[in-house]
């Protein structure tokens, strides 16, 4: 009964939420209506998601079961990525500076540049792919085949159920994901200076250790935190707002995949002061 009265709560306000946004429409333009929305959403799904992490019992299972799964999806790509990027800032390195700084230095801007913006955005970009896309689309799937509907009918909360194993499984598997992402990037960077510069096996460690600061070795773990979270609450959003059929969920994916990317972006951006103030 308490679900049945549940289900025709949430079909009244979906009569009502549309019913504002033809009224608002009319008025504002559809681009700044729907960003409002957009926004709106996000707002309320962030509270329910805070609300529920005081209920553990309910959602920790679920999160180490997803937690896993992340790990063995993104893992490798991760690392191919993240040394990709690692080799390709000791080519450029070797190709701007050759002959006119110190070999070592190659060392300390390849520990520099990898540590602080290549793997993180490498990781990232790789988790989005592998990982986002997926929680998107199951997301959406089940939302345009009511089964979101379902579980409010029995008297489950989606948040608890679908939204927060997700998130704060990429929350606690992304840091992981990052230190082998860094392992690999500066591996990669190492053999590649080998070949294309001056530099010695030697000469690069001693810039590493140059460069080398207590902040800076955390700096890419808390991007790695916050990414994670950010990317699968995105994911999460566009699935929940999905509507139509498959061809809804096509939408949804490539919206979740642009939220994601502009995030990453976003979050790369947004600690950046925080590098300068505490890593200085």
């Amino acid at each position: 009964v308490t679900g049945n009265r549940q289900s025709r709560a949430a079909r009244q306000a979906n009569v009502d939420v549309r019913q504002v946004r033809s009224q608002a429409m009319r008025i504002w333009p559809a681009g700044l209506v729907s960003t409002v929305e957009r926004i709106g959403e996000a707002s309320v799904l962030a509270g329910a998601l805070l609300g529920v992490m005081f209920r553990p019992t309910r959602w920790l299972g679920p999160m180490l079961r997803e937690a896993e799964r992340q790990a063995g999806d993104a893992l490798l790509l991760v690392m191919t990525l993240a040394a990709l990027g690692g080799a390709l800032v000791a080519q450029q390195t070797g190709y701007q500076f050759q002959g006119t700084l110190p070999p070592w230095v190659v060392g300390s801007i390849v520990a520099a540049s990898v540590i602080t913006e290549m793997a993180p955005l490498c990781a990232g970009f790789a988790f989005v792919g592998v990982v986002g896309t997926r929680i998107a689309a199951e997301v959406a799937t089940m939302q345009v085949t009511n089964q979101i509907e379902a579980l409010q009918v029995i008297g489950r909360d989606p948040v608890e159920y679908l939204v927060a194993p997700r998130v704060l499984a990429a929350a606690f598997i992304a840091p992981v994901l990052m230190c082998f992402a860094l392992v690999a990037a500066m591996l990669a960077g190492w053999f590649t200076a080998l070949f294309t510069t001056r530099a010695t096996s030697i000469d690069f460690w001693f810039g590493v250790r140059h460069y080398m600061h207590d902040f800076p070795m955390f700096y890419p773990l808390i991007k790695g935190f916050v990414s994670g979270a950010a990317i699968t609450f995105a994911a999460c959003l566009a699935g929940l707002s999905t509507q139509g059929g498959s061809a809804g969920v096509g939408l949804s994916v490539r919206r979740a995949v642009v939220w994601m990317i502009a995030t990453i972006i976003f979050v790369d951006t947004a600690l950046v002061p925080l590098l300068k103030v505490v890593g200085t």
